[in-house]
């Protein structure tokens, strides 16, 4: 498992391009045949993937933990990307298809990822937070996610947002999770963009076409920083750093948080003019 420390707003005002994005940016994350986690001082976050293609894969306990399985003191969201899979959590069997969400509760031993199909993986995102009680294992599939619709086709920003793990759907500690799919002519996500004092998010873009790119915006409001992001590559948001993205083609993002509380709509917007 890798480590990641959070520079502070005024170190990350003097980084240049590749330092911003050896900070915030994880680039390889998602390889096949492979479970790949990073740990991050940004609310004690891990960020992993796990592509399972002829063999299955299991969650492994990293000596980082000081646990004695992975999630003995932490919660975990997994959102699948790709195509077919399953995940067997001590013993039962979870069917996970494409865009589906399967939240696994503290206290669960065996974790263990496999593909239908080793041509065509599951591509399972993951995203785990420390939680002090425990929550009953659950899965939603797309068509269970609480959808809400907002922007205009005008500002270029329609899109629906799906809710899986949030204080009316599938309970957590302190994880919220889901993604959001846009409409056609859609390329703007979360603007105006906002802050949040009381958690941290992290963004995995994914279903970005091979040559284009999302220009994701970070930093304080009055100093901002650009990161252009391709296909499946995670940013992480702290606190205090704004987050919004435009891309040169269609395509969808998971978003996650973890920290104070479980509001979706607790932000400290920020209003475009104010923006440097």
């Amino acid at each position: 498992m890798q480590s990641r420390l959070m520079p502070s707003p005024r170190e990350t005002s003097m980084l240049d391009t590749q330092e911003l994005r050896a900070a915030f940016l994880l680039e390889e994350l998602f390889i096949p045949g492979e479970i790949r986690c990073v740990y991050t001082d940004l609310d004690r976050a891990i960020v992993g993937s796990a592509i399972p293609t002829t063999t299955a894969l299991d969650l492994p306990n990293d000596d980082a933990l000081k646990a004695d399985f992975f999630c003995q003191r932490r919660e975990l969201g997994v959102l699948n990307l790709g195509m077919a899979g399953s995940i067997v959590v001590d013993g039962t069997r979870h069917e996970v298809a494409p865009h589906d969400c399967l939240y696994i509760g503290r206290g669960s031993r065996e974790i263990r990822f496999a593909s239908e199909s080793a041509e065509s993986p599951a591509i399972f995102y993951l995203v785990s937070y420390p939680a002090h009680t425990a929550h009953p294992t659950v899965k939603a599939s797309r068509a269970d996610a609480n959808r809400v619709e907002l922007g205009t086709r005008d500002d270029a920003n329609e899109r629906t947002i799906f809710l899986y793990i949030h204080l009316t759907g599938i309970q957590s500690c302190q994880l919220v999770m889901g993604f959001t799919e846009f409409k056609p002519g859609g390329i703007w996500n979360t603007m105006p963009c906002h802050t949040h004092a009381r958690r941290s998010e992290v963004y995995c873009y994914f279903d970005v076409p091979p040559a284009h790119r999302v220009l994701h915006m970070m930093g304080e409001p009055t100093e901002t920083r650009p990161l252009w992001v391709a296909n499946q590559q995670v940013v992480l948001s702290p606190a205090w750093s704004i987050h919004c993205g435009c891309g040169t083609a269609s395509y969808r993002f998971v978003w996650a948080m973890g920290g104070e509380n479980q509001a979706f709509t607790d932000m400290d917007r920020v209003e475009i003019s104010e923006l440097r």
